[in-house]
């Protein structure tokens, strides 16, 4: 059966998930060389060098809108004379927005999981790679995430267990864990979160599969449903959940675990053995943008050093620039690391977008989380 991991990953590098941030402190997303590369200089249009500001549409989410104020938009602003203008939404929102052609966006950020959805339906413009340098400093998971034609990745988190060691039976280490060391104090991520089919792929490896296998991922799930307490859509479930002790604990993005920490300091976050999942949010260049080398230059300032290196010490985004050198205690609660990011599972977005109408239909059929 085919694959859902990218095999082509082979998870080297050269030098690191409904909707993504749902609530409470989300992770979302250069110091210069001295040269254009890392300044975002990248060969802008002329006409954003005088006379009124071209106006530059980004479409995100809107969480950490004051850092994204003061650390993105207001120097890429001053750089290009430029004015941004913000469309805030989740992914499924925006896209839906794009798709109606009832807004005008030069650049959009999404998780992978919508963007392979937006490449399939033509909505994304190809990227001129040559415009924006700092893809080649970044790590290689994140450069074509769905394909050299397409905007990067400018983040990578990863999903992990999250548990409380007070109330499970000794170490989770593994995905296989989730059926042997919680009892009845087990949340999953619902099938139709981002991390949902993450959680289905998980199930196909505690299985003992090398490769996907859909009927044997779904008979684990089956196995494990009478211990999930809630199949939870929203982080913010997750957190009032495990602080009340109605949960031990699960899967869960580790941008989130400083607040289950903050309600059980001794709480534990883990990369299962089997590899933890990599979360990747992107980047692209919206089909028919009046503006597409001004928005290739904003993607390469988001990637530069200077922008990755301030969103990880505030927490906002893990780095994906192989240039940013963090302290231990920076690096809390980000994914960062080539070691890090080396050990990541990645599913093949493709694969997921084309399956996952017949997975929900199966899971709410034989499980009904």
């Amino acid at each position: 059966m085919k694959k859902i991991m990218n095999a082509g990953l082979a998870l080297t590098l050269t030098a690191v998930l409904a909707a993504c941030g749902n609530n409470a402190s989300t992770n979302n997303a250069a110091a210069t060389n001295g040269a254009a590369t890392n300044n975002a200089a990248t060969a802008a249009p002329e006409a954003t060098q005088a006379g009124a500001p071209t106006e530059l549409v980004v479409s995100t989410w809107g969480f950490s809108e004051d850092f994204f104020k003061e650390a993105v938009y207001a120097p890429f602003e001053q750089e290009h004379n430029v004015k941004i203008v913000v469309e805030i939404g989740n992914n499924a929102e925006r896209l839906n927005k794009i798709r109606q052609g009832s807004s005008d966006v030069d650049v959009v950020y999404l998780s992978d999981y919508y963007a392979q959805q937006a490449i399939n339906e033509g909505l994304f413009e190809a990227v001129d790679r040559s415009n924006i340098p700092n893809i080649e400093n970044i790590y290689d998971i994140a450069k074509a995430p769905l394909g050299e034609e397409y905007g990067p990745a400018y983040t990578v988190g990863r999903l992990g267990i999250a548990y409380n060691p007070a109330l499970v039976e000794g170490d989770v280490t593994a995905w296989s864990d989730l059926w042997t060391k919680f009892d009845k104090n087990l949340t999953l991520p619902a099938i139709t979160a981002t991390a949902g089919p993450m959680i289905v792929d998980a199930a196909s490896v505690a299985a003992g599969g090398t490769e996907f296998n859909e009927d044997q991922a779904f008979t684990k799930l089956k196995e494990l449903d009478s211990n999930v307490v809630k199949y939870y859509s929203q982080t913010s479930e997750y957190v009032n959940m495990f602080g009340q002790e109605e949960i031990a604990g699960g899967p869960i993005m580790e941008m989130y675990f400083k607040d289950l920490q903050a309600a059980v300091p001794d709480a534990k976050f883990v990369a299962p053995s089997e590899g933890a999942y990599a979360v990747m949010n992107t980047v692209n260049v919206v089909k028919g943008s009046d503006n597409k080398e001004l928005a290739e230059a904003f993607i390469n300032w988001q990637l530069s050093k200077e922008v990755q290196e301030k969103s990880a010490k505030a927490k906002v985004d893990s780095p994906v620039n192989t240039e940013v050198v963090l302290t231990e205690e920076e690096a809390a609660g980000v994914t960062y690391g080539a070691d890090v990011i080396g050990k990541l599972r990645k599913l093949d977005m493709s694969f997921v977008n084309e399956h996952i109408t017949e997975w929900t239909d199966r899971f709410n059929r034989e499980i009904g989380g």
